[in-house]
């Protein structure tokens, strides 16, 4: 059986024990927390399609880490005006285990 959770802007396919990396959330390593928009689940011609979320279907997971992601170089540079501009970024993000998926 599998999901799509919604979360942070973004759309996940899930399934059972599946260790999964999304955006940032303010949860302690090790808790339980509970995806309650679930677009999808189930299995082939079985699967319930919400409108927009399926009603009553939870996800649970186990918060394993908080790290972050590769840095993006952000470079400027205006041409013969001795002007250029380096930033960079590292995204936070959260890694999660999926334990149960419920409908």
């Amino acid at each position: 059986m599998f999901a799509v959770i919604k979360t942070g802007g973004k759309q996940y396919r899930v399934a059972a024990d599946d260790v999964v990396t999304i955006e940032k959330l303010d949860v302690a390593a090790g808790e339980v927390i509970e995806f309650n928009e679930v677009l999808v689940v189930g299995e082939g011609a079985d699967a319930k399609i919400g409108a927009p979320f399926v009603a009553g279907a939870v996800v649970k997971a186990e918060v394993v880490e908080h790290n972050r992601g590769k840095k993006v170089l952000s470079f400027k540079k205006r041409r013969r005006q001795n002007s250029k501009r380096i930033r960079g970024h590292r995204q936070h993000h959260t890694v999660v285990r999926i334990t149960a998926i419920s409908a």
